[in-house]
């Protein structure tokens, strides 16, 4: 039972974690594309729509393909449209919005030889020629709650949030945990409204904050969420918006009232996932496996906005790049969940929550190096299960007890599984040799069966996230240079 429950958080994580490129394509040749917007949707009307509409537009010059549009009027035409696009011989069809996911996927499996890539969907049963598009909330949530403790002079900030759907709370727990990281006794306040559409009810969620001494505040909620930014800006408070630069749409491009408070805008780079799809679909490489691409601060798919009229200082909003930049290169941990949103436990919890790895954690307490798996990191905890150790202590032919006899020899050992900062799979991969926490050196290398170590130790499962790091489970112990 516990490994099965190790099986499945990791199947989850790793639907979380990003694509592996290199599924399956309905096709090669690739020559149109088809867009077909959100039910009353525009691609001129500063939503997911026009940023869908800029990357299909950067890729048809890019590539030479030929590019068409359907604005939709109402839900029911989602069919019709779909068939417009398949009977005009288009090869990739581009839909925006969670509330055409069910059509989208409808469309994929009548249409094999159509590739589909719908923006802000999930779906269950992955397609090869489908791909949704999601994105890490939590890592925009978390610079704009940096942003946000660095401008508050009153030491209160808050968010107002929609539907605590996981989107939703990626956005909040970032928010809360990037307040944390540059200020803990900076108080966040927060609370999610069961209706993305209610402006009225953000905004008297705002004038509760504002009320309670807030002087930042960031809505995270589709028109809820700007109803609270334009209540507060209007107010003399700063705000903070999301997914696009909200300063030219909720703000009219100065137009509205209030626009010079607006400081930041977390922001989804949808143009960027669109090009990198199509791009995939161009050149054969292919949609992700799992039907899941997810835009990050890594690929450009999350990053902020310029301060446009607001008054931010210069080192404010350097500050906030190298926070990016942290986040990046795996030196700064959102704390969230990258699926659920919410709050990871540390990496010592995430191993004990496993049930597969109680002897290195043991082992970990006799060496008194217990507390670096709690320590505020990033690290990452090259991780060996219960079973590894147990095959390699018999291979050795001592016992555990034996093992913890020699707490220096111990510490060397178990110092060679730790790396700094958290060093992504992706990175890791790209690596010869990485240094561990005992200053001794492993080999990298990339093999048919993933990444290798010391060229004996393989990756089995990587970038499982914690608070405070990730970890990579590996098949077997690896020892340091001069034991053994």
């Amino acid at each position: 039972m516990k490994k099965n429950r190790l099986f499945v958080f990791l199947i989850v994580f790793m639907v979380a974690a990003g694509p592996i490129i290199g599924g399956a394509t309905a096709q090669t040749e690739i020559e149109g594309v088809c867009m077909i917007t959100n039910e009353g949707g525009r691609v001129n009307d500063g939503t997911f729509n026009t940023l869908t509409y800029d990357g299909m537009l950067r890729a048809a010059e890019d590539f030479d393909l030929e590019t068409t549009f359907i604005e939709t009027v109402g839900a029911a035409d989602y069919e019709a449209n779909f068939e417009i696009c398949v009977d005009e011989g288009f090869d990739i069809i581009l839909t925006v919005g969670f509330l055409i996911t069910d059509a989208t996927f409808e469309a994929a499996q009548a249409n094999p030889d159509v590739l589909f890539v719908g923006i802000d969907q999930f779906y269950g049963e992955a397609l090869p020629n489908l791909v949704g598009l999601q994105f890490r909330e939590d890592q925009g949530g978390f610079m704009a709650g940096a942003l946000a403790a660095m401008m508050t002079e009153s030491g209160v900030v808050g968010g107002v949030y929609g539907q605590a759907i996981p989107p939703v709370v990626r956005f909040r727990t970032g928010f809360e945990n990037g307040v944390r990281y540059i200020d803990p006794d900076v108080t966040a306040l927060g609370a999610y409204i069961d209706d993305f559409n209610d402006p009225a009810g953000g905004a008297a969620t705002a004038e509760q904050y504002l009320g309670e001494g807030a002087d930042v505040i960031m809505g995270a909620g589709g028109p809820t969420g700007s109803g609270a930014i334009t209540f507060a800006a209007q107010q003399g408070a700063l705000v903070i918006g999301v997914d696009l630069d909200e300063y030219f749409t909720t703000f009219g491009g100065g137009e509205t009232p209030g626009a010079e408070n607006i400081i930041s805008s977390s922001i989804k780079r949808v143009d960027n996932g669109v090009y990198d799809m199509i791009a995939a679909a161009v050149d054969g490489t292919g949609f992700p496996e799992n039907s899941l691409y997810v835009l990050e601060v890594a690929n450009e798919g999350i990053g902020f906005a310029p301060p446009n009229e607001a008054d931010v200082p210069e080192d404010v909003t350097a500050d906030l790049e190298a926070i990016l930049t942290g986040l990046q290169i795996g030196e700064i941990m959102t704390g969230a969940d990258p699926v659920t949103g919410a709050q990871l436990g540390t990496i010592r919890q995430v191993l004990e929550a496993s049930g597969d790895f109680g002897i290195m954690l043991d082992l970990y307490e006799a060496a008194d190096l217990l507390d670096r798996l709690e320590s505020p990191g990033p690290i990452t905890v090259l991780a060996l299960t219960d079973e590894t150790i147990n095959a390699a202590l018999s291979s050795f032919g001592i016992t555990q007890d034996a093992l913890r006899s020699d707490p220096g020899l111990l510490s060397t050992v178990l110092r060679y599984h730790l790396l700094s900062p958290a060093i992504y799979g992706r990175i890791l991969s790209t690596e010869t040799t990485v240094t561990a926490a005992n200053g001794a050196n492993i080999n990298v290398d990339v093999t048919e069966r993933g990444i290798r170590l010391n060229r004996s130790a393989t990756v089995t499962t990587a970038d499982i996230n914690a608070a405070n790091g990730l970890i990579h489970v590996i098949s077997r112990v690896l020892l340091p240079p001069g034991v053994g």
